[in-house]
Order: C-alpha cells, then sequence, then structure tokens
C-alpha cells in the first residue's frame, strides 16, 4: 500500500509545477485556492479510489466529507497554499488514511525540497530524498525519530489564526508566555511540514489554535510514530475527523509544559 500511495502522491505533485494556476478566495486573501489544488485533489481521490475501492473520502477541497466506510482517505492536496501561490518551498500534498477510529497510514511530501516523511501504524516513520524534477529517489528512506532536546532548547513551530483572527489575542499571549522559557519560534506557514520537522527532530514542539483535519491528519502519525506527542488543546488525542486546536512535543514532560502554559489561556 504504501509504495503504491508514493507513486500516486509524486504523480500528482507534477501538477504544482507550474506559474499558470489560478487563484480564487474563498474567504477573502487569508483563505485562497489555487487551480493546481482542485487538480491534484481530483488526481489522487481518482487513483486512491482504484487502489483501495468503497474507501471514502475528507478532503479540503469541494467540500467532499464521506466517512461513512471503514477507510477514509484524509486529504489536504496542497497544505500551505498562500505559500504555494507565491513560490515558497513549504508547502506539501497530504494523504492519510484512517481505517476504523485510527490513522493507519500518512504521507507528506514536499515537491520543492524533495521531503517525502510516511508512516504505517507500527512501522515507524520514514524521510526519503526525491529528485524534484524526475521524481526518482536520492536517497533511501531512512528512519527518523525526535530529538531529545530539553524544553528550554527547544524551537517551537507556531502561527496565529490566520483564517480566525479574532482569536489572535489568546494566541499571541501563549506564544508570549513561552517564547521566554524555549530557543525560539518558528512560522513555516504549513502544519504538516512543520509536524513533520518536529517528527525528525529539526524542531520540538508545536502549537496552533485551530486546524482542519486534513491539515494534521497525515503529519499526525509520522510524528506518532517518531516518537512524538500530539493532543488537541485539551490534551485529548486528536480524532483527525474534526478542527481542533494542536499541542505537540518531542518528549511528554516538553509536550506536558506547552500544554500547561495554553491551559492558563484557553477556554474551550
Amino acid at each position: 500500500m504504501i509504495e503504491k500511495v508514493k507513486e500516486i502522491v509524486l504523480e500528482a505533485s507534477r501538477l504544482m509545477a507550474t506559474d499558470a494556476f489560478e487563484i480564487e478566495e474563498k474567504d477573502g486573501m487569508a483563505n485562497i485556492v489555487t487551480s493546481s489544488d482542485v487538480a491534484v485533489q481530483d488526481f489522487l481521490c481518482k487513483h486512491l479510489a482504484a487502489i483501495l475501492p468503497e474507501s471514502g473520502f475528507l478532503c479540503e477541497e469541494k467540500d467532499m466529507n464521506d466517512m461513512s466506510h471503514e477507510c477514509t482517505w484524509i486529504i489536504d492536496p496542497i497544505d500551505g497554499t498562500a505559500n504555494y501561490s507565491r513560490g515558497i518551498a513549504q508547502s506539501a500534498i497530504c494523504v492519510g488514511l484512517r481505517k476504523g477510529s485510527e490513522m493507519q497510514l500518512g504521507m507528506v511530501y514536499i515537491p520543492i525540497t524533495g521531503e517525502l516523511f510516511f508512516a504505517e501504524k507500527g512501522k515507524g516513520a520514514y524521510l526519503e530524498m526525491i529528485d524534484c524534477e524526475t521524481k526518482t529517489t536520492v536517497k533511501p528512506a531512512r528512519r527518523i525519530n525526535v530529538s531529545q532536546r530539553s524544553f528550554n532548547n527547544s524551537l517551537m513551530c507556531t502561527a496565529l489564526p490566520v483564517y480566525h483572527k479574532e482569536h489572535a489575542a489568546v494566541c499571541s499571549a501563549i506564544i508570549n508566555d513561552t517564547f521566554p522559557l524555549i530557543n525560539d519560534l518558528r512560522r513555516f506557514g504549513a502544519c504538516a511540514p512543520e509536524l513533520c520537522y518536529v517528527a525528525m527532530g529539526r524542531c520540538e514542539l508545536y502549537f496552533e489554535y485551530i486546524l482542519s483535519p486534513w491539515d494534521y491528519a497525515a503529519a499526525s502519525l509520522i510524528l506518532t510514530e517518531a516518537g512524538g506527542i500530539i493532543t488537541d488543546l485539551e490534551g485529548n488525542a486528536v480524532t483527525c475527523v474534526d478542527p481542533c486546536g494542536l499541542v505537540a512535543g518531542n518528549s511528554p514532560d516538553n509536550h506536558r509544559r506547552l500544554l500547561d502554559i495554553v491551559h492558563k489561556h484557553y477556554r474551550k
């Protein structure tokens, strides 16, 4: 299954290699969709349905929400569309497979850097390097793990809620309380790559106030298979079905310290 999904994702990424995409606003310029988003999603749905008949789909574009099947593909055709539309590297194709109530497969591919992250439940998390032009392997898949860095030596990926700016004040308060206690902050502009960076040890913490399931589903499995911790803002396991906020860490202690700061400000 993982090799078939990999082939489909890499082929879909060719549809992003164009400057001739159109941009439409969904809810103002903070939330846009490109013609590449739609093309990639259509391609993924067609070919993933072929390898797993009777599966459902939960996707960002076209209001696709069919979770009445035992297996559901959760897809963000381009995570970081704003980055993609401006030629910024951090944009990714995200494909997750949920069976029953648990994620079974996650894949995040960043075409501009050639980084292909993937995981299957119980089998660890991996990073394979792909040639951006030929879509062939440059460096074979290697297992990745979270870092062992302490809280005060952590980099935290975070963002203000661009789609829900009414929550900017509480997010700012959480970030302001955390910043003096850690090494530094990072804001890459795409959830899935950031969670993968925690999984591979580039960063140690992650916080964002509200996200849709396609933003985090695929990367959440990659992170946990790499030894990381991820929950919603109340400390509960993520369902990968509903919108929620995220707190993630490279260790239980670091996750708990960040969650405690969130709880000082967060109200359900």
